[in-house]
C-alpha cells in the first residue's frame, strides 16, 4: 500500500464506464482480462450482505451495479479471448471470438449472488476454428466458453460454431479447478437458455473434478426439455429420468434428467 493510499477508496468495486467496440487479436495469453476483481455495488468499500428475508430484493443494503462490456471481438490469441478473474454483475454482450487456443471466453469466478441474471454472457458468437486457421490451433482442443468454479453465472442467446476438432467443445466448466491453488473442486452450477450450436458435435467436455451441473431452462442444449439439468456420467446417474445413451453421452459428456429431478 502506497503513501497515496486511502481506506476510503475501493476501486475494484466501484462503477465502470463505458467500454465498447474494442479489439484484441494475437496476443501471448488474452484479448481482454479483468484482474484480479470486479465487484461493482453502491457502496465499494462495504461488504455485500444478503438479506434472507427480503427475496424479492435480497441486496438492498449494497445493490450491485452491473458492469457491461459490449461488442468486443477477441481472436488468435493463445489463451483466451477473453477471461475474468472474479467479478460481480458483469456482463459479456455481443462478444465475438475466433481462433483462439484455450477458449473463446473463461471465467473464473462469479459472486454467487441469487434469484437473478447476473454475471455471464449474453448474445454473443463463439467460433472455435475459421479457415483462417493455423497448426497450434489445428493440434489444440479449446472450449468455447469455460465456466467459473462457482455459482452465479449465465449464458443467453450464444451461438457456437465449428468446434468439431479433436476434443473440442463448446463448454467446460470449472475454471482453473485443475490448478492447486485453486478454492473449489466444482458441483457449481450453470443457468444457460437460448443456445445454438452450428457445427459442434460436442456440446460439453467437462474439466477437473468433473462436477459441474448445467441448468437448461429451454432444453435448447440438452434436447431434454426445459429445466433439464446435465452433468458428468457417474453411474448412480442411470436413473429413469436421466438419458444417458451413447449418442447422449458424445454430445453432453455426460447425463441429462429431466425437470423431475
Amino acid at each position: 500500500m502506497g503513501p497515496s493510499a486511502n481506506i476510503n477508496i475501493c476501486s475494484k468495486n466501484t462503477r465502470v464506464g463505458e467500454f465498447r467496440n474494442n479489439t484484441a487479436h494475437s496476443n501471448g495469453r488474452y484479448g481482454l482480462r479483468i484482474f484480479h476483481d470486479m465487484v461493482p455495488r453502491k457502496f465499494p468499500c462495504k461488504p455485500i450482505v444478503r438479506d434472507y428475508n427480503n427475496e424479492t430484493d435480497p441486496y438492498w443494503k449494497n445493490p450491485p451495479i452491473t458492469a457491461n462490456f459490449y461488442d468486443f471481438t477477441g481472436w488468435k490469441n493463445n489463451r483466451n479471448g477473453a477471461i475474468t478473474n472474479k467479478v460481480g454483475d458483469v456482463r459479456f454482450n455481443r462478444f465475438k471470438t475466433a481462433d483462439n487456443i484455450l477458449a473463446g471466453i473463461e471465467m473464473e469466478m462469479s459472486h454467487e449472488y441469487f434469484g437473478a441474471a447476473y454475471a455471464g454472457v449474453y448474445n454473443s458468437t463463439i467460433i472455435g476454428k475459421t479457415a483462417n486457421t493455423e497448426e497450434l490451433l489445428d493440434d489444440a482442443s479449446p472450449h468455447g466458453i469455460i465456466g467459473p468454479r462457482s455459482n452465479g453465472f449465465t449464458a443467453k442467446g450464444v451461438v457456437f460454431y465449428n468446434y468439431d476438432w479433436n476434443d473440442a467443445a463448446a463448454w467446460g466448466d470449472c475454471s482453473h479447478c485443475f490448478h492447486p491453488a485453486a478454492t473449489d473442486s466444482g458441483s457449481r452450477t450453470y443457468t444457460i437458455s437460448e443456445m445454438k450450436y452450428v457445427d459442434t458435435p460436442r456440446r460439453i467436455r467437462y474439466q477437473y473434478p468433473q462436477r459441474g451441473i448445467f441448468h437448461d431452462l429451454d432444453g435448447t442444449t440438452s434436447n431434454h426439455g426445459p429445466n433439464s439439468m446435465m452433468t458428468f456420467y457417474y453411474k448412480m446417474l442411470e436413473q429413469p429420468e436421466c438419458k444417458y445413451d451413447k449418442d447422449t453421452l458424445d454430445m453432453l459428456n455426460g447425463v441429462s434428467c429431466d425437470n423431475t429431478v
